[in-house]
């Protein structure tokens, strides 16, 4: 076996920040000609790397997988495939990691994932699967080939006992084999250089890439901020609560605040920004030029 590109880990580890883009997988085929259209849209923009996440509660698995493997057939970025354990065994799993491998996909983002109830919902695990993403990364591991990625999360995972805790699970990730992390939403940078302070303590540098969602929607980031566990602080509600009849309004501000995010975990030494699409380009174009015009990317 050909030994893992390290293109990325390398771009992770340089000066110059890293771009990436998030995709989530379409519906049906008119979602799907969306998708490719944002697709062509950000590709231009040369992001180090893109990726397609697998759905919620572990739905739309076999559209995600297509789509990765289709950018990497077609089009000149990098995708890395998501993977989760929600309502698979292990040897289903072992299955699709290959699956990747063989469509050329040698760079993962493995999670636990969300149950199939909801965030909110206990944890199922699959009678013949896992428990933790730790278990999916040492499988990954073990399969060998693989750049294996996972994620973090600048307030704590919902089941953390506290962020202490969470800090050690994600250290022990990266002892099992893990070579970065993308965060879920947030809002505050000092909750990002905290996990990455924590992280520091412990003697671990993990890059982690901050993932940025603009607020272009009031109630739907609101919604998705409070299943994750991700809060919109104070000092973001304050700012766009009045404007939230207004959505031209909100739209605006939230690119606002979305900039100024990038630019202060980047200042802080982010390794680079991973932005979650929502599968349109035209707000990540925005804060992409923004930044660009800047000199910060």
């Amino acid at each position: 076996m050909s030994a893992p590109d390290r293109s990325l880990i390398d771009a992770l580890r340089s000066d110059r920040p890293t771009t990436s883009f998030e995709f989530f997988p379409p519906k049906d085929d008119e979602g799907e000609a969306q998708l490719w259209q944002t697709i062509a849209d950000l590709e231009p923009l040369d992001p180090t790397f893109v990726s397609v996440t697998y759905g919620a509660g572990g739905t739309h698995q076999d559209r995600t997988i297509r789509v990765t493997e289709r950018i990497a057939r077609e089009s000149s970025m990098k995708p890395v495939g998501h993977l989760t354990l929600v309502g698979q065994s292990t040897a289903e799993i072992e299955n699709v990691l290959k699956q990747y491998l063989a469509a050329g996909v040698d760079h993962v983002l493995v999670l636990r994932g969300d149950p199939q109830g909801g965030p909110r919902a206990p944890w199922e695990r699959h009678p013949e699967g896992m428990d933790h993403a730790l278990e999916l990364v040492e499988l990954a591991a073990r399969l060998g080939g693989l750049t294996v990625g996972v994620a973090a999360f600048p307030e704590g995972h919902p089941d953390a006992a506290d962020r202490e805790a969470c800090a050690d699970v994600l250290v022990s990730k990266a002892e099992a084999g893990a070579e970065f992390a993308i965060t879920q939403l947030f809002f505050r940078a000092s909750d990002y250089v905290d996990l990455v302070r924590r992280l520091d303590v412990r003697g671990c540098d993990l890059p982690v890439i901050p993932g940025i969602m603009p607020i272009l929607n009031f109630s739907q980031v609101s919604r998705m901020a409070e299943l994750s566990g991700a809060a919109l602080p104070p000092e973001v509600l304050e700012q766009i609560e009045p404007l939230a009849d207004d959505r031209a309004a909100v739209r605006a501000k939230g690119i606002e605040l979305a900039t100024q995010l990038c630019r202060d975990v980047l200042a802080a030494g982010a390794p680079g920004l991973h932005f979650m699409t929502l599968n349109r380009s035209k707000a990540t174009r925005e804060i992409f030029r923004s930044l660009r015009d800047e000199g910060l990317i």
